[in-house]
């Protein structure tokens, strides 16, 4: 594995210290592969680096992509348009740089400044300092309690979100060039935001009375309920800080979003009192005691998670980077299919699900494993949308992945009081059959769509795994830690501790205590944006506490399914379909820990009211909420691979969605039936079996269906699509009858693909492509 170094021959850091991008580093540690000279000469007009397609393949598969003689060749990227896959002859350096910058434009997250000077000093210091009483409170915490943490860790990371993104603005042209001058570094309101922000923050701690308010901790807490003036101005003031933090961060909706609930708190009094979403009424004091001095609000569940849990795995994601183990996963993955007919495309999914286990971000890891596996699959032929597809659905199995789950997932263990092994463990079953579903529509492709065989100089898998197969050390080592009791904090300190000493055994990758410091800032200033986030999610929290909204919007939602039907069953299943689409429409607006948030204060009621469980209740808002990535119009991590790719943005969400296809049926089946419960490992070895098998064919005859292609027999036809699509829905309903006749469906669908297979499916299949060989 050949190291990436700078020109005066030393490893470079996977991320400056005060990179833009908001996450652990997504770049697997190199440029674009560089590939070898052509080995055949191309036709005039032919896309260079490619080989002209098979004539009968064009002619009889409907779904290969015509040129057009009045659009630019899709398989040539945009000049306008950042491309990760055209080698940057100014070094690996400058490219590993543009995949990080390209990946932070496709982020939940806005990008930020990237700081120098005093600022970027500033932010450095401040950083290391949150960072390091992160992994303090791990093993000592604060006597005073986990509030009084979470004070303080607000306020060491509110204030470097206001240096650290820029207002962005919109300003009358004559004031544009001055303001993108001086957004690279902070402004003087900037600043004094920054200040405000740490004067808001620490009121509640600091010793010093002002006028009836002030006097510690302890008196603090001694007024919830009564706050006096003083508690109400910096409560507001806090308020206002947050929003403004969230409008940096990730844009206008979610700030929106909670001003939306803050406006029914103050104002539900005023409505009707015989609708269902009516109530007593609040006044601002009161909103603003609850969002302030209690334990649902800007100091809630979320924040914990923010302050516990996501900083310590951000800071091990960078560890773990800057130890060189993201292009190794990238390598493995490559040479692991080196010399099969879908090796592009293998190496995409494998790359996305290894990087996956250490990102927990869907775009990031989108960009990372484009910038890599694009050449590789622009040469077998896939057109850019198709190829953007796939690496947009496996790069979002990166938030679904174990054992690094999104942020969502260690709320999940909050809420429900359950171990984060525990909340790893209902995610297993449901992230293989998502994978499962996007290799099947990668095999189905390669077979319809003429793709040609990509050998790739890697080398041997094995010979990678014996140098340099300890980076897997510490994934394995969280498993087992959680495993025999150790708490989720403490098992991801000691695998950054066995990620550090590792680190040794390769000279390129050793993390000195330079590099030490540059991934502890690298990890808290990837927790910015979800700080501010998690913060503002108490005023959805308190807002739906105070008022009592979750139960009335519960109520709304079942009675919306009690209106069609008043068979218990079919009311599940109406809420359930109800539910899904409540939280897709949700998620294209807001980030996927807010989505989920929201999703479980309004949805969850009516599930648990229904009778489905907490756990599937809550996986199920989880993966509704991550679903967003690629749920067009949106689709962040489609719009992320069609960047990359070059390809048309809109087709490239649809072949997102196919690819994704299982992803949106999975959940629905844990919560529509009791052997659901199955696919989360929740019930004895055969439920689970029963539902794993079960929906794993489900899985395998919906992806035939959408790709029309029965792999080892040949294309299926309109008819035997539509059997197929109709029998994978009804597998997903778990019981003995539906399952009978989808299995007799699928039977069905199957027979008519042999029947059909003849003279057409011998004349499509062409001759043999010549295999392309890839240098990686």
């Amino acid at each position: 594995m050949s190291p990436i170094s700078s020109p005066d021959g030393s490893p470079l850091p996977a991320r400056p210290a005060n990179s833009p991008v908001d996450g652990p580093a997504a770049s697997p540690g190199g440029g674009p592969p560089r590939p070898r000279p052509e080995a055949e000469p191309t036709e005039p007009g032919e896309p260079s680096g490619t080989h002209p397609p098979n004539p009968t393949t064009l002619a009889t598969e409907p779904d290969q992509i015509e040129p057009d003689a009045n659009k630019p060749d899709a398989s040539k990227p945009d000049p306008s348009k950042p491309d990760a896959s055209k080698p940057d002859p100014s070094g690996p350096d400058v490219a590993e740089q543009a995949t990080r910058d390209l990946a932070a434009q496709f982020e939940d997250e806005k990008p930020g400044r990237v700081l120098s000077g005093p600022a970027g000093l500033l932010l450095t210091a401040a950083a290391l300092a949150v960072g390091a009483l992160a992994l303090w409170q791990v093993f000592r915490p604060l006597s005073q309690g986990s509030k009084y943490y979470l004070i303080i860790f607000l306020a060491g990371v509110l204030p470097l979100v206001f240096l650290a993104y820029p207002a962005d603005l919109r300003l009358p042209a004559r004031l544009r060039t001055r303001r993108r001058q001086a957004s690279a570094r902070p402004t003087v309101t900037d600043w004094a935001l920054g200040a405000l922000a740490v004067a808001a923050c620490l009121y509640p701690v600091l010793p010093i009375r002002i006028g009836s308010g002030g006097g510690g901790y302890n008196a603090f807490l001694d007024r919830q309920g009564l706050l006096a003036p003083t508690d109400l101005v910096l409560g507001t003031v806090l308020l206002l800080l947050l929003l403004e933090a969230c409008r940096r961060t990730t844009g206008w909706i979610l700030p929106a979003v909670c001003l939306l609930f803050l406006g029914y708190g103050y104002y539900g009094g005023l409505l009707p009192q015989s609708w269902p979403v009516a109530h007593a009424g609040l006044d601002f004091s009161q909103l603003v005691d609850a969002f302030y001095n209690s334990d649902s609000g800007f100091y809630g569940t979320p924040l914990d998670v923010a302050a516990s849990y996501i900083v310590l795995f951000t800071i091990y994601g960078a560890v773990l980077e800057l130890s060189g183990a993201g292009r190794f996963f990238v390598e493995l993955s490559a040479a692991a299919f080196r010399r099969s007919r879908t090796a592009a495309g293998r190496t995409a999914v494998a790359s996305g699900f290894l990087l996956g286990t250490v990102s927990g971000s869907g775009a990031a890891t989108t960009v990372s494993i484009g910038a890599v596996t694009w050449p590789l699959l622009r040469r077998a032929g896939y057109p850019p949308e198709r190829a953007g597809g796939m690496l947009a659905a496996a790069g979002v199995g990166a938030i679904l992945s174990p054992p690094t789950l999104g942020a969502a997932a260690f709320i999940i263990a909050e809420y429900l009081g359950v171990s984060y092994l525990q909340v790893l463990g209902w995610a297993t079953v449901p992230t293989v059959l998502y994978y499962l579903g996007i290799l099947l529509a990668v095999e189905i492709d390669a077979r319809r769509s003429g793709v040609r065989p990509v050998v790739i100089d890697v080398g041997s898998p094995w010979r990678l795994l014996a140098r340099f197969g300890y980076h897997f050390a510490s994934l394995i080592a969280i498993i087992v830690f959680l495993a025999i009791g150790v708490s989720a904090t403490r098992a991801v300190v000691f695998a950054i501790v066995l990620t550090v000493a590792l680190s040794f055994l390769d000279r390129a990758h050793r993390l000195t205590p330079g590099r030490l410091v540059t991934s502890l800032v690298t990890g808290v200033r990837g927790v910015l944006a979800v700080t501010a986030v998690c913060a503002a999610a108490g005023i959805i929290t308190a807002t739906t506490t105070k008022t009592g909204l979750g139960p009335q919007a519960a109520a709304l939602l079942i009675g919306g399914a009690q209106a069609a039907t008043s068979d218990p069953t079919l009311v599940l299943v109406l809420t359930a379909l109800l539910a899904a689409v409540a939280l897709t429409l949700l998620g294209l607006a807001v980030p996927v820990t807010a989505s989920f948030v929201i999703g479980w204060v309004i949805v969850g009621p009516a599930l648990l009211d229904l009778g489905v469980t907490a756990p599937a209740a809550a996986m199920f808002v989880f993966y509704f909420a991550v679903l967003s990535e690629v749920s067009p119009p949106t689709a962040l991590a489609a719009v992320a691979a069609a960047a990359v790719t070059g390809g048309r943005l809109v087709p490239t969400m649809w072949q997102t969605l196919r690819y994704a296809l299982p992803a949106y049926l999975t959940p629905i089946a844990f919560v529509i039936t009791p052997a659901g419960l199955g696919l989360l490992g929740i019930g004895g070895i055969q439920r689970i079996a029963f539902a794993a098998g079960v929906t794993a064919l489900s899985v395998a005859v919906l992806a035939v269906a959408a790709g029309g292609w029965l792999p080892g027999v040949g294309p299926a036809g309109a008819p035997e699509r539509v059997l197929g699509a109709l029998a994978g829905v009804t597998l997903l309903w778990l019981e003995p009858v539906p399952v009978t006749v989808g299995a007799t469906l699928a039977v069905v669908a199957a027979a008519g693909v042999f029947i059909r297979r003849g003279s057409a499916d011998r004349s499509s299949s062409g001759s043999p492509a010549n295999p392309v060989e890839e240098k990686l």
